[in-house]
């Protein structure tokens, strides 16, 4: 099948199911390393998020007190 007019053999045919399989294989491994990295990003951003969300509470409740405090005499 060099010339591409000679009739393909059962081995060319062979030949090219399991290169199609490792063509599939390698685009779904792609796609799931896509798609981990994209959750993975995510997920520590949303981290990150809740950090500083836990960080602005804090402050407000050091603030809270310091102002329910009495003044000191």
């Amino acid at each position: 099948m060099e010339n591409g007019q000679e009739p393909a053999t059962k081995a060319d045919l062979n030949a090219l199911r399991d290169e199609l399989r490792e063509a599939i294989r390698d685009t779904e491994t792609k796609l799931l390393r896509a798609f981990y990295d994209f959750a993975d990003s995510n997920q520590k951003r949303l981290a990150e998020a809740e950090r500083t969300g836990l960080v602005v509470f804090d402050r407000l409740a050091t603030i809270e007190r310091r102002l329910n405090l009495p003044p000191a005499s």
